[in-house]
Formats: structure tokens, sequence, C-alpha cells
């Protein structure tokens, strides 16, 4: 398809289509990227059946196998080189997976974005869009994308795609009328427009000219409505990531700024560009089925946009039963701002990459106090709600993801310090508090990615020319691996119970003693601790656990609710990676004559839940 005229709309709107969730804050999310995650030529892993599968290529990792690409500098080299570029993973690969992230017991796919790049473009990552009505023919067909999200509904997992408004890929080239410039072949943004030199071809050449239509699928930008001159605002890239108006009219480095329209956001004019890409994603939300979107880059858009954008999303996808399609923002640039943009615009959650993901993995690695991370799920007053319970749904958490904004030009995953022993409470802190939780692909497996650049924290789990554990042509499929296992023996728990995902929450106060509590503190700088939760739901409690002590096992006494936990209740616990202490019980005890407490024990690194006795 070339044009939005090619598009029958009211063919593609006939028939049934998935329904939303009835909750969003029920659902784990899973994120992967499509070209890092499976090309489906893995030997050994297990169907939707759960049967081995037959064939294939690529053996299974081993722990010996660890570094086995760069055992020599021109091997590492090239492994390194090699994550720069798409390395195979494909749409029929993620389909072929379906079993693997059922077992683990996720239910909502975040997929990165699967539409055609230009041709010459190494951009595996997805967000350098050249034609907004296709797939990408590295990842495979459109009707691969359907088939991937058809199988997933099958087994209960809704699908989640990521989607870009603010930007194009480098689809056209600067003129050097005004550069070289003291910065040298740099086209940075100062608040003028240059000149364009024009559209680039199918080999990335500039030859073909800007404003007038072009015919080659592998040229320009598609659909044709946005070859309009007034489709980019072409002012050059950002240079100052928060300096206004450039962080929203520049260019996202050598990505191309779309003109998505003017004015404040309650008088907001959307740009013919802005309804072009509209109207093509209420095409795809039809033609997959799809359940949602995670938006892009929403601080460098408008709110006018935004707000445009959200509105006439939501109103299609309800017009074909879709009641409760969610669109959830990546909005950078602090917590506040998150949360404003978010109201105004309409959009259902805020991704949460600000703060949450730094508090997250150092609270479980012993470096923050917990009541830091605590404390982010308490200040609903300021922000004009009446309840903290409203994050449960509002904001999406994570400890790790492909960016890692917070950490600069030196990213690392969760595990490349030394935190694996420490893994699965990070992820236990992340599923079983406040928000949707979400899974960044790989931490179920301990990846351990780490350097000066992106590609290191997006290794490719089949294995190819960068496999994770800088190893390559072996994949990382593992169903025994402890991670893995444990967490699907949580995310089970998780499911049971409604308290896990919707209740109130509370930081609990401990004790060595039982007679002087107070909430979990660093000492020295380092934490080592039981640090226990509390969630609150029809007057019954349910508590949570972890153990910041990599080395040793701690116990302490627990403080719970006064009222609601009466002296001689009990709790029973759903959940250890102590297995022996499954199925037995803690009786509340009044260690004072004002608390009432429980005496809980965690092995090294554990974690735990108890919930209420029948």
């Amino acid at each position: 398809m070339q044009t939005l005229a090619d598009i029958d709309f009211a063919a593609l709107t006939q028939g049934a289509f998935h329904p939303s969730p009835s909750a969003w804050e029920d659902q784990v999310f899973y994120f992967f990227l499509i070209d890092r995650f499976s090309d489906g030529k893995e030997a050994g892993y297990r169907d939707l059946a759960n049967n081995p599968v037959a064939g294939g290529a690529t053996p299974l990792l081993s722990p010996a196998e660890h570094g086995n690409a760069v055992g020599s500098e021109p091997a590492a080299a090239a492994w390194r080189n090699a994550g720069a570029r798409f390395v195979g993973g494909t749409l029929k690969g993620a389909t072929s997976k379906i079993g693997y992230l059922k077992r683990l017991g996720v239910s909502a796919l975040w997929v990165s974005p699967v539409f055609k790049q230009p041709p010459w473009s190494d951009a595996y990552h997805g967000y350098g869009v050249q034609d907004f009505l296709a797939i990408e023919p590295r990842f495979g067909s459109r009707e691969d994308l359907r088939e991937l999200v058809d199988t997933a509904h099958a087994h209960g997992i809704y699908v989640i795609l990521d989607v870009i408004l603010n930007h194009a890929g480098p689809v056209f080239s600067y003129a050097a009328d005004r550069y070289p410039t003291e910065h040298g072949m740099d086209p940075r943004w100062d608040g003028k427009p240059y000149t364009v030199q024009g559209w680039n071809d199918a080999s990335g050449a500039p030859t073909l000219a800007y404003g007038q239509a072009a015919t080659d699928p592998g040229a320009a930008v598609w659909p044709r409505e946005l070859q309009a001159p007034e489709s980019f605002t072409r002012l050059g890239r950002i240079n100052s990531w928060d300096w206004y108006p450039e962080y929203l009219d520049g260019d996202f480095f050598d990505l191309k700024d779309i003109h998505l329209g003017a004015g404040e956001i309650d008088s907001f004019q959307p740009s013919l560009a802005l309804r072009t890409l509209t109207r093509a994603y209420q095409y795809w939300i039809a033609y997959a089925d799809l359940d949602g979107f995670r938006v892009d880059t929403v601080k460098h858009m408008e709110p006018g946009a935004t707000r445009y954008f959200t509105a006439c999303i939501h109103e299609f996808a309800q017009s074909i039963g879709k009641e409760n399609f969610t669109l959830i923002g990546e909005i950078t640039g602090g917590r506040s701002n998150a949360f404003s943009l978010r109201e105004a615009t309409g959009l259902d959650a805020a991704l949460g990459i600000d703060d949450i993901p730094d508090k997250i993995e150092y609270l479980v690695k012993g470096r923050r106090n917990p009541a830091d991370y605590f404390d982010l799920f308490r200040n609903s007053f300021e922000l004009g709600k009446d309840s903290h319970t409203w994050f449960r749904d509002k904001v999406v958490t994570l400890y790790d993801d492909h960016d890692q904004v917070r950490k600069g030009n030196n990213k690392a995953r969760f595990c490349a310090d030394g935190g694996a022993p420490l893994a699965l409470n990070a992820l236990a802190l992340n599923l079983l508090t406040l928000g949707i939780p979400c899974i960044y692909y790989g931490s179920e497996q301990g990846f351990d990615g780490a350097g000066d650049n992106d590609r290191y924290i997006r290794e490719a789990m089949f294995g190819g020319d960068f496999g994770a554990f800088r190893s390559r042509d072996r994949h990382c499929f593992d169903e025994t691996h402890p991670i893995y296992r444990e967490l699907a023996r949580l995310l089970v728990v998780h499911g049971q119970h409604l308290a896990l995902r919707r209740g109130r929450q509370y930081l609990r106060a401990i004790s060595g003693n039982g007679q002087d509590f107070g909430e979990p503190q660093m000492i020295g700088g380092v934490l080592r601790s039981v640090v226990a939760w509390s969630r609150l739901f029809i007057e019954r409690e349910w508590l949570c656990a972890i153990n910041t002590d990599a080395d040793g096992k701690r116990a302490a006494w627990v403080g719970l609710d006064f009222t609601i936990s009466p002296l001689g209740s009990r709790l029973v616990c759903l959940y250890s990676s102590d297995p022996a202490q499954i199925g037995s019980e803690l009786v509340v005890a009044a260690p004072r004559p004002d608390w009432r407490a429980v005496w809980l024990e965690l092995p090294a690194a554990g974690c735990a839940v108890y919930g209420p006795t029948a």
C-alpha cells in the first residue's frame, strides 16, 4: 500500500476483534526487540504444547560457553560490530516462542517497532521508519505480524506494539548551504530551517527532489501523504535535550522530526502528517487485532498532538469493540512531567523510566533506602488524586530496558556487576508492588550485558553473531534456568491473588528485638536487611518480603496492620525462594503491646509471599 486511499477500512473492520482486558494492572508485560529475540532456528526449545521441537541449528548455551565469541581481539571486535546491525530476529521466530512466554507466566507482549526501515539502514531497533504502512522485510511480512498476534491471543496473551509519531527515519539529507559550521558537517538545531538536498534513494543518497512525489518504495517516506514538504520541521538535530522548543522541533539524531501541527493543547490544529500517521496506526489496530500501543518519545511531541492521537485511537478502538485499548507513553524529563503530560493528553499510562528503575535496582542491591522507592507511590495528593492506588494502572514499572536513559553512556543490565544472585528479588519487587510490571527480555535468564553503547544491553536471545554473555551461535531459551523457573512459580501466585495486583501498598517497619521498630535503612551506605511490604485488599493483608543480603540469611520482626491482622491470626507462605517454607505459617504476635508483627526469616537473597489463611 502506498497511500491511505489504498486501505478499505469498511472491509477491514468487519467481524469480531479480540476484546481488551478489564484491567491492565492485572497483566504482566514482557518487552523484546524483534531483531534480538528469536529467529526460529533454535534447537531443543519447547513448543506451544511443551514438547521439544525437532530440528533447529542453534544449540542451547551452556555456562561453559559464556564468552565463546570474544576469545581473541579480532573475534571480540567482530562480536561488537555485529551488535550494531541487524542480527536476524523475526516475527515468525517470536511466534515460535509463545509457549516459552506462556509457561513463564507473562500475559502481554510489548513488541518493538516492526515497520519498514530504509533499505540501506542498520536501524535494527525499528525506530527509524521509512514506510509506516509496511513491515520491515528483515522481520517478515504483515501476515507474520497477524500470526504473532493471533497465536498470542489464542494463549491468553495480549500484544502491545511500539509506535512512533515524533519522527521518521533518515529519509532525506540536508544540503550543505549552512554547514560546515563550527560544529563540522553537523546540522544542529539553531532555530532556523535547513535546506533539504533531496529525498534519500534506496541506497541512501539524496538523489530525489524533495517535495516531489517519489515512486520507489525503497526511497523517501511512505505513505505518499507524508511526502508533502511541510511534513517535516527540517530544523536540524537536537543538541540540548531540555531546551524549549529545540526538544520539540529538532531531529532525533539522524531521524527526521515530523511536523505534527501547531497551537496550544486546547486549540491544537493537527497537521496532515499527524492525521496520516493516526490513520495508518488505526489500520494496524484493525489489520493485526492489536491490544495497545507504546507511544515513543512523547516528551518530544506537542501535547496537543499527543491528545489528538490518543483521542482518535481510543475512539477507533472502541468502534471495533476494543473498549480498553491501552496507550502507554514514553515520557522522559522527570516524574512530574510524565504524570502531568499523561493527565493532559489522555494517555492511559506512563512508562516509568525516570526514577523507578534506579530505585528498584539499587534497593535490591542494598544501595538505596526502601522508602526512596515506596514513597514514589505515596505522593498522590500532590497529583490531585485521593488514593495511592491510582498508580496501580497509570505507570508501567521496570528496572531494565533497551535504552537505560538514566545511566547515560555507560549501560549495564542488572546482573552486569555481580547482581545475578539478587536478580529474582528485583523481579519480585517489580512484580509485587504497585504499577503494571514489565520484564525486559533476557532478565529471566540473567543477561548481564554492559558497555558504552545501547547494543550491549540488546543481546540476541537466539545467539547468532551477537549472542548473550558475549557468545555466538548459542540460544538462551532455557526453561530450566533458576531465574526463569522461580519467576514462573512467582507469577502463578501473582495471578491467583488479586491483592498482589490491586491492593493498597505499605512499606513495613522491622525490628530485631521486638521493641524498636523502624523502616529498613542503610547503615554505612549499605542495606543488608529484610525489606517487607503489605498489600491490603478487602480488609485482608498479604505480606511480601525480600532479603537484600546475598551472602547470609536475615530475620526480623515485621510489623503488620493492627486491626486487619489481629493477635493470633496466621499468614501462610504462598511462595518462597526456599521451597521448604511454602505452606508454613507465621503467627501474628504482640512483641510489644502497641504492635502486631510476625517473625520472618529469609535465606540469603531470598524472597517470600505470605497470605491470609482461609
